[in-house]
């Protein structure tokens, strides 16, 4: 299966962000999952599975738990098939960027300026 076709499903998207976070058990997704989507326990754990076939994340026990985590490496090949697509958003993103930053500089310049008001009325 293509990295896509495994990040193509929100559920599975949503593991992912989960995990993003670090580790977590299988409980802990299952209650997040069922809560936002409404779907069964064995569903989600078909999604588990399929993300740790595909290599998305691996699983070791604990106990009685199974812990999942993110293995980047399919993530990084994703990521790199996107690599000729950039072009098309590098450029608005970086301008974003920029806009964000002269933004941030404006506040920061206006909370230092001394409020003009304040001054006249303390010399009256």
């Amino acid at each position: 299966m293509h990295a896509l076709d495994i990040l193509g499903d929100p559920v599975r998207r949503r593991i992912l962000e989960l995990l993003s976070q670090g580790e977590l058990s299988a409980g802990a997704i299952g209650e997040v999952i069922q809560t936002e989507f409404g779907i069964s326990q064995p569903a989600i754990s078909q999604h588990l599975r399929v993300l740790r076939e595909s290599g998305f994340a691996s699983v070791r026990p604990e106990g009685t738990r199974r812990l999942y985590a993110i293995d980047p490496a399919p993530l990084e090949a994703a990521d790199a098939w996107f690599d000729p697509f950039r072009r098309f958003w590098q450029p608005k993103l970086d301008a974003l960027g920029t806009e964000l930053a002269r933004g941030r500089r404006a506040r920061r310049i206006q909370a230092e300026e001394p409020d003009d008001e304040s001054t006249d009325e303390e010399e009256k």
